[in-house]
């Protein structure tokens, strides 16, 4: 039961936590400078790996599937099967988790660090605001960053997938992508694109959250980056499988 009462206990700090965000979004002064800086270094610290990440994936899965689909004598359906994959559903749900665990703890860690330092307590001493400053600028960032990452880890995936095609079955670019967009719909990419700006909105805010509200001296630092990550990672699949199910009653429509 104790467990029962703190899960309700935590998401409605977290409700309140968001609440309170939206409140200071639209309260000037607003602090340009500052989420334009967290605008590229949330986006800087995860390009890489994303990059990596999304080429690595369009391999790997047009290795994996590849040979059962020339089994059955379907792989001309290669090219529209990875991309209907990666753009609906791969690319945005594994470039979040990516990010939930990259950035959601290095938010968590670096707001942590400064809690307990007391530089929070320090910036509302002088009259600075230090949630506008600290935690609207960089929820707003992660929600903006990740869609554009979100598109290039599925383009780099679809041409680690084109370069697995061409090698294997000697299929050209052209055709290769041809095929992707003669099945894709704007019915597959916005509900995609549009998804992919709550998985930023989440992994911002659990990660300054956590951040915000730490407590514990430095125990608490690495306890708030690492919760940080297991929240935003369990929040993105709920947010996805809550996503899939509209998705699924507008296909209906």
């Amino acid at each position: 039961m104790d467990s029962v009462k703190l899960f309700f206990e935590e998401t409605g700090e977290i409700f309140r936590f968001a609440l309170h965000f939206f409140k200071e979004l639209f309260r000037p002064p607003f602090e340009y400078r500052e989420f334009f800086r967290q605008c590229f270094v949330l986006g800087n610290k995860s390009l890489f790996l994303v990059a990596i990440t999304g080429f690595i994936m369009g391999v790997v899965l047009t290795l994996q599937t590849r040979p059962t689909m020339v089994e059955f004598g379907a792989e001309a359906y290669m090219p529209s099967m990875i991309g209907i994959a990666i753009v609906r559903e791969i690319g945005p749900m594994i470039t979040a988790l990516i990010c939930a665990g990259k950035i959601g703890s290095s938010i968590g860690a670096e707001l942590g660090s400064m809690r307990v330092t007391e530089q929070i307590d320090a910036m509302e001493v002088s009259g600075t605001n230090p949630f506008k400053y600290l935690v609207v600028t960089r929820i707003l960032a992660m929600t903006l960053v990740l869609p554009m990452l979100v598109v290039m880890s599925d383009t780099l995936s679809l041409i680690g997938s084109f370069l697995m095609e061409h090698f294997k079955g000697q299929v050209s670019f052209t055709l290769y992508f041809s095929k992707v967009f003669e099945v894709l719909e704007f019915g597959d990419i916005i509900p995609s694109f549009t998804k992919s700006f709550f998985f930023g909105f989440a992994i911002g805010l659990i990660g300054c959250y956590k951040g915000y509200n730490s407590k514990l001296g430095t125990a608490g630092v690495g306890r708030a980056a690492n919760s940080a990550v297991v929240i935003a990672s369990l929040l993105l699949f709920v947010l996805d499988f809550v996503a899939v199910i509209i998705s699924d009653i507008f296909y209906e429509l």
